[in-house]
């Protein structure tokens, strides 16, 4: 077919009317005319299309089935989990003033960039990872270099989780075997509930995390507040925090706002896309308000010495009873971050066959393999780096400062390339927009810098060890 045709017929297709589903006052993603006029530059699999997953009548597997509030609960679960539990010892090391306002400004910036992300989508509906948006502004290389990224930082997270499990169980057992054990156990339990195909039926799980974090959270908060084990020690600014000591908690804070790379698997399996803005308004109203509320209420009745996970301020019954609590939500949220993670190998193994809607031994086989493969290397992982907030700080700065901060920044300005100095407006955005990408760039440098420190002096703790990891987990200042 003749390339002018095949360009007058992507002109003309009436899945490109879809136009603009989201608001567009943090500025205008370029005309679908002036996209689809590029579209021959790029490769077959970056064209514009439908949707990621195309047209699921008659399909065995459908995949956009999630209403605009699955798609919050999701946001919610994958979100407000581990990243909590280390604020309160980041607002005593940096001051409650300068704690409060990053946890609240950073969580604004998130808002921001998870709504670009959200344009971008709109703007080439075939995208379902950040590898696909890496293809389309920078090609091939573009595409690995963020498909490996975005696979590692949820690799990581699942690791996380795991090595989060471990700590519980030996709160809840006192160590009662090795803590490799309780890790292994924590991975098949992962490994089982994750293995359904599509995020609907991870969702209904997700509303039991949900509850968990708040309950855990709360039972532990409420707890320190009636035993005061130092109250009213705060300070309001920290004055001369040495740069090293005050990196890591800015990069656990960066880490609770973190979700950025299920964003569009949770967008593109929504029956209803336009309403993605509710999700992340949803998630991001909630997210900042529990962390601030966590961060100072636990901060000014634990006092300066506030340990991180923040559950080591609670005495040890109320430790355990917290860590009971928060067992569906260290399972449910790492089940969460792995299905995106797997989501993403699935469907670059199904492209261009009709794999991923098939309901078959065959296509189980594959999803299956991909699920276990995930979690047996997120569980060596944990056994590599056993140090909680070590393994936090790590991932925060090599992966959340550019998923979160600086590539959506990018991702902006490519949207609006043609237009940057068109009005006042988009001079601003285009500031704002490339500051975020030095900001990522600073984060990622400084945090590894301190991750780096660490691990030289020692912090990471023993491989494969069977020692206590709730002791080596617990950190004071």
């Amino acid at each position: 077919m003749p390339l002018q045709l095949r360009s007058w017929l992507a002109l003309h297709d009436p899945t490109r009317r879809q136009a603009s589903h989201l608001p567009s006052a943090i500025g205008h993603p370029p005309s679908p005319s002036s996209r689809i006029s590029t579209s021959s530059e790029l490769t077959p699999f970056a064209r514009p299309s439908a949707d990621a997953f195309g047209s699921e009548e008659g399909a065995a597997v459908k995949y956009k089935t999630c209403s605009w509030w699955h798609t919050g609960v999701l946001m919610i679960a994958e979100n407000i989990s581990l990243g909590i539990l280390a604020l309160p010892q980041a607002v005593s090391i940096l001051g409650l003033v300068p704690g409060i306002l990053l946890i609240l400004i950073l969580g604004i910036i998130t808002f921001y960039t998870g709504y670009i992300l959200g344009q971008f989508k709109n703007a080439f509906p075939q995208v379902v990872s950040y590898a696909d948006m890496g293809l389309i502004v920078a090609g091939s290389w573009g595409y690995w270099l963020l498909w490996v990224a975005q696979s590692l930082i949820l690799i990581f997270i699942m690791a996380a989780h795991v090595l989060s499990f471990s700590i519980a169980m030996n709160v809840l057992t006192d160590h009662s075997t090795c803590t490799t054990m309780f890790m292994i156990v924590g991975m098949f339990l992962c490994l089982i509930l994750g293995l359904p195909r599509t995020m609907k039926g991870i969702s209904l799980l997700s509303i039991s995390a949900c509850l968990s974090v708040v309950i855990a959270v709360m039972t532990a908060l409420i707890a320190i507040a009636i035993a005061k084990p130092d109250m009213g020690n705060v300070v309001a600014i920290t004055p001369n925090v040495p740069l090293l000591k005050g990196l890591n908690p800015v990069m656990n804070i960066v880490l609770a706002y973190s979700g950025h790379p299920g964003f569009i698997v949770f967008l593109a399996e929504m029956k209803a896309p336009r309403d993605y803005p509710k999700a992340l308004a949803m998630m991001s109203i909630l997210a900042i308000t529990f962390y601030a509320i966590v961060g100072a209420v636990i901060y000014y009745f634990a006092g300066p010495s506030v340990g991180s996970p923040a559950l080591a301020s609670a005495s040890p019954i109320v430790r355990k009873i917290a860590f009971g609590f928060a067992m569906p939500t260290i399972i449910i949220a790492g089940v969460v971050n792995g299905s995106v993670a797997c989501k993403f190998v699935y469907v670059r193994v199904g492209k261009g066959t009709n794999l991923i809607h098939e309901n078959n031994v065959k296509s189980w086989s594959i999803w299956i393999g991909i699920v276990a493969a995930a979690w047996v290397i997120s569980w060596f992982i944990a056994e590599v780096i056993p140090n909680f907030n070590m393994l936090l700080g790590f991932i925060g700065a090599l992966f959340s400062s550019w998923f979160c901060y600086g590539i959506p920044g990018g991702l902006w300005l490519y949207l609006n390339k043609e237009k940057l100095f068109a009005t006042p407006q988009k001079m601003a955005l285009a500031i704002l927009n490339t500051s975020l990408i030095l900001l990522g760039a600073v984060m990622c440098v400084l945090g590894l810098w301190a991750s780096a420190h660490d691990l030289g002096r020692g912090a990471a703790g023993k491989v494969f060890s069977c020692d206590n990891n709730w002791s080596l987990s617990v950190v004071s200042h």
